[in-house]
């Protein structure tokens, strides 16, 4: 069968058969090394889609350009070896700021940093990598199928960011339907979460290649079919826009959110500690409000090891002004039982609130199997917490529920998804409280809001954030910027919030609609290709 015209000509001659030449293996390695370097440009640029540039087109060019490379690779292996390129341009420069955590505060040698971050971006590439060899195994031989090809780039895609996000406890940072937070796919958040989002701008970008294939080649019908396609998915995203899919609850909620500015070197050393405790219980009880929230860990010790004049204003604040308090600290229910939690306290509450961190973080809130020799290099307060469930109460204020998560928590959309759901009355608003002064002044702060913002989306809630350094803000349940505060300052930020009600597709199911027309169509595209096979 006649193989499809390539994208570089260099490529050509590696698919050519005639590597029996000496002249052609040395233009063959050429060729392939120029595709290397192509995909680790296009992992670059497409790191720039995603916050603070917020460049969603960005990333549609640079997956069109990756699937038009691994198009053209002759083999899966070196369409492989392609995403795998795009992979760590992509992760290199996307979570560099990791080397941040370990070497400035953790004083781990900048050496051994700086490996650890290169070790795992190429771990994190082998995503990228299984998506072009599973992509050019079952289309290969699909070239006239224009349709059909694209889209199993798009649920190939997919599918390998939704085991990113799961294998090994997960790490779906950058997982790439975030960038289309301000999109016209954002539209698609309450039905597909972020991994349907992820799959679907993989798929416009693969139609585009297709499309400028087909163009190439003169076969302007094909061309024009994925084309249109290209057009609709994007239109269909912003029609679905619109879309409420939930109605208010409750009357609005006056919040104030706090961001204490500790800086991280100092903040669990015994002046750091008191500084903090002090801090936070003066900008708690400075003025009343339905809502304070503190970020992670405000008070950096044992809960039971809070200073007890402190436990005293703070309770007695919240009973003379009605105010529901939320803080972060950390719990113990034994000498060697540990959780990172927040806690609650206020009008509607019969006793102390408690939530427990239900995702870890690896090497931070627990220590994986072989790693301790790594972690004892960091001089980081350290160890293995006990993880709370999915199931636990939210925080009732004033007739609203308040769902808290902590931190890292707010990458998995569907756990979070999967809490609401299991709640006897779903949480009206949700409250990510988090430190990310473990990481300085870099582009990560951005980050984590795109990544609340995508939360507020697919389950059509506000989302409130209480951070130490920054960004501390309120996002609509439209994933708008309400408010925020500016980052590396001591402030409050007071505002307005409207709980919201019911329940999205994706708070109802998850990911499972999406993994199914991920296999859907790459079932699809397997038949085709026995089918072909069988014919001859």
């Amino acid at each position: 069968m006649k193989r499809s015209a390539p994208i570089l000509n260099g490529a050509a001659a590696a698919d050519a058969g005639t590597t029996g030449v000496p002249g052609t293996r040395a233009h063959s390695r050429t060729a392939a090394m120029v595709r290397l370097l192509l995909a680790g440009v296009l992992g670059i640029a497409h790191t720039q889609a995603f916050a603070p540039h917020d460049w969603w087109w960005l990333q549609i060019l640079s997956l069109a350009g990756l699937a038009a490379l691994m198009a053209d690779a002759p083999r899966a292996r070196a369409a492989a070896a392609t995403g795998y390129a795009f992979g760590l341009g992509w992760f290199l420069s996307g979570i560099w700021w990791l080397y941040i955590s370990m070497h400035v505060y953790g004083e781990m040698p900048a050496w051994m940093a700086a490996l650890a971050v290169v070790l795992f971006s190429g771990f994190l590439s082998l995503y990228p990598a299984l998506a072009g060899a599973l992509w050019h195994r079952l289309t290969a031989r699909l070239h006239r199928a224009t349709l059909l090809a694209p889209l199993a780039f798009g649920a190939a895609w997919g599918l390998t960011e939704w085991l990113r996000g799961v294998v090994f406890t997960g790490f779906p940072w950058l997982s790439g339907g975030y960038a289309h937070t301000d999109s016209p796919l954002a539209g698609f958040a309450p039905l597909a979460g972020v991994y349907g989002i992820g799959a679907l701008a993989a798929a416009v970008a693969a139609l585009l290649a297709a499309a400028a294939r087909g163009l190439g080649r003169g076969e302007r019908g094909r061309a024009l079919g994925a084309l249109a396609l290209a057009l609709v998915l994007p239109a269909a995203g912003a029609a679905l826009a619109p879309l409420a899919w939930t109605t208010p609850a409750g009357k609005p909620l006056s919040v104030r959110l706090l961001q204490g500015n500790v800086a991280q070197d100092i903040k669990f050393e015994p002046a750091g500690i008191q500084r903090s405790i002090e801090l936070y219980r003066d900008m708690i009880t400075a003025a009343p409000a339905d809502l304070v929230v503190t970020p992670e860990t405000a008070f950096p010790v044992i809960l039971q090891d809070l200073p007890v004049d402190v436990a005293v204003a703070v309770r007695d604040y919240a009973l003379a002004s009605g105010t529901t308090v939320l803080f972060g600290a950390a719990g113990a229910d034994s000498p060697v039982d540990f959780t990172n939690s927040v806690f609650g306290l206020g009008p509607e509450t019969e006793r102390l609130y408690r939530y427990n961190k239900h995702h870890l973080v690896p090497f931070g809130e627990f220590i994986p199997l072989g790693f301790r020799w790594f972690v004892d290099m960091m001089k980081m307060p350290l160890g293995d917490f006990r993880r709370g469930g999915l199931d636990q109460a939210s925080l009732p204020v004033r007739g609203v529920r308040v769902a808290p998560n902590i931190c890292y928590e707010d990458l998995f959309g569907e756990e979070i998804a999967q809490t609401l759901r299991q709640q006897p009355v779903p949480a009206n608003v949700l409250a990510n409280l988090t430190n990310l002064a473990w990481f300085g002044d870099t582009i990560a702060l951005d980050q984590h809001l795109q990544i609340s913002r995508m939360r507020a989306l697919e389950t059509r809630r506000p989302m409130l954030r209480s951070t130490n350094t920054g960004m501390t803000a309120v996002v609509r349940p439209d994933g708008t910027v309400q408010q925020r505060l500016a980052t590396f300052t001591v402030g409050t930020l007071a505002a307005e919030v409207q709980g919201m009600q019911g329940l999205t597709p994706y708070i109802r199911w998850g990911n499972a609609p999406v993994l199914a027309l991920f296999a859907l169509v790459l079932g699809m595209a397997a038949w085709r290709v026995r089918k072909v096979r069988s014919t001859g």
